[in-house]
């Protein structure tokens, strides 16, 4: 992979931020790889994003967001955040910045919003300036709010011709709302990076569904990326007790919760059925459930034999999932222990991946081949 020269110097920094003391090895089909931490005393942290001069930025979910240093210390939490609303699943979510960062130094967040009659998953853009985020400006909030503390969604990911993908889930008690149009739950939904509504967004001339759903029928999607080749969007999906999804989110289709599903109620009980027409099946699906989160196309050649792989989280196994891909079919799994919940996973400007645990002392650590 050709690397720009600043592409080359934030590597060269992250590399410093290593603490050799904390490295461990671990084996894995295609290479033997390290493990590092690079960081901890995070409160549940859940999103991550590198930032051009060797620093990250990274969400903690009772509300904070903080930079983490290139030796792996933590700054303060930034100030200037909009009101954020801390239950269950709920709280700050994804940070991720705008294609033009170098020059606005813009970001966009998900979090969950109090307002009448509940909370809803919603997204402000704003500027970062130092330890403040200022101009901060809500582009969507979604639609009702509602009294849960449960299926937030949160994940966010820009398009090469910049458009917003933002991932919703059901809320819970809610999910029959994942097949009617009048509502955000269980959708997909498509903006413009000021918020507004794309005018060839599928519906936008359908006057019985919101203008800006991409797709539906999602239970609760807590990883979203880019193919590298298609440019469209895979996603991955909670199951209830087992069922956990993999699909590729094309506009207007119905992926089928909760009529469809490889799950079953907690404790037991038949929800629905496994397939009907005009509904789609999952790329790829888990039973039993691995309670996926974050999710990478792996781009680089820094880890032998890794090259457009996909690599998911596991919050209930604590692995990183590695998958091989024939076309849109998966062709091969491995299972790489990590051994703490994983809540997100990015691949690094240096071509090492990075995983964010999800625990009340929360890591950051760095998985790279190993020296020798």
């Amino acid at each position: 992979m050709k690397k720009s020269l600043s592409f080359s110097l934030l590597a060269a920094t992250l590399s410093l931020a290593l603490s050799s003391a904390s490295a461990q090895d671990i084996n894995t089909e295609k290479a033997k790889l390290t493990l590092d931490k690079v960081a901890s005393g995070l409160e549940h942290p859940w999103g991550l994003a590198f930032l051009p001069d060797g620093r990250m930025l990274v969400t903690e979910r009772p509300g904070r967001i903080r930079y983490i240093n290139q030796d792996g210390s933590l700054s303060e939490p930034l100030t200037g955040l909009p009101a954020v609303e801390v239950a269950g699943q709920g709280g700050l979510l994804d940070v991720l910045l705008h294609p033009d960062f170098a020059q606005n130094q813009q970001i966009f967040i998900s979090y969950n919003e109090p307002g009448a009659g509940g909370s809803s998953t919603a997204v402000a853009r704003a500027t970062l300036r130092d330890n403040t985020l200022t101009d901060v400006t809500v582009i969507f909030s979604a639609a009702p709010k509602f009294q849960s503390r449960h299926h937030f969604g949160g994940r966010l990911v820009i398009t090469d011709d910049r458009h917003l993908f933002i991932t919703l889930g059901d809320r819970g008690q809610r999910r029959q709302d994942a097949q009617t149009f009048d509502n955000h739950h269980g959708k997909v939904v498509r903006l413009n990076l000021d918020g507004s509504v794309p005018a060839d967004n599928p519906y936008v001339k359908d006057d019985k569904v919101l203008d800006d759903i991409w797709s539906y029928g999602h239970r609760n999607i807590q990883g979203a990326a880019l193919h590298p080749v298609s440019k469209e969007l895979w996603t991955h999906e909670h199951g209830p007790q087992g069922g956990d999804e993999i699909n590729i989110t094309r506009a207007t289709r119905n992926y089928g919760w909760p009529t469809i599903t490889y799950g079953e109620e907690y404790g037991g009980g038949k929800i629905g059925q496994t397939a009907k027409e005009g509904m789609e099946q999952p790329l790829h699906y888990w039973v039993p459930s691995i309670a996926p989160s974050g999710m990478t196309f792996y781009l680089d050649d820094a880890i032998p034999g890794w090259q457009n792989n996909l690599l998911v989280g596991s919050l209930r196994f604590g692995q990183l999932v590695r998958l091989e891909l024939d076309g849109e079919k998966v062709s091969h799994e491995e299972r790489i222990m990590i051994g703490q919940r994983i809540r997100d996973v990015r691949q690094g400007p240096d071509g090492a991946v990075y995983l964010l645990t999800d625990q009340a002392d929360g890591q950051l650590l760095r998985l790279r081949a190993a020296s020798n």
